[in-house]
């Protein structure tokens, strides 16, 4: 999905190995923890299978081919009823780029994505900046 700010939104799959480790790195920057994200990130194939899983959701906004923002979001299977919710865990958008409109493209694309799902709920419970 591109925007008129120069960006695009694109849905990391199994063969985005390299796009998610750019994703973490830009998590760390963004929240001051480099060490966290960065420090001891799992293997390729943990990846692919992460990024392989329906429950799983990355989401990056690319910007001259460089990860600007992006989110990363859980399907929970709720236990109280049978439905499911979307569970925003990190949203954040590289300092050089906030303002343009990047994270509100992010979590527009994750509810294009949940509408598919015929989900409506979501939960933000991680961290956002």
């Amino acid at each position: 999905m591109s925007f008129s700010a120069g960006f695009n939104i694109r849905q990391l799959t199994s063969d985005d190995e390299a796009l998610m480790r750019s994703l973490l790195g830009m998590f760390g920057k963004a929240f001051g923890e480099a060490q966290a994200y960065c420090g001891n990130q799992p293997g390729a194939g943990y990846l692919r299978q992460l990024l392989a899983r329906d429950t799983f959701i990355a989401l990056a906004a690319l910007k001259n081919n460089e990860v600007a923002g992006g989110l990363a979001a859980y399907e929970l299977q709720k236990f109280e009823q049978e439905r499911s919710e979307i569970y925003i865990y990190d949203l954040a958008v590289a300092a050089e780029h906030r303002r343009e409109g990047i994270a509100t493209a992010l979590i527009q694309q994750l509810k294009q994505l949940a509408a598919a799902r015929s989900l409506r709920d979501f939960c933000a419970g991680g961290r956002g900046r």
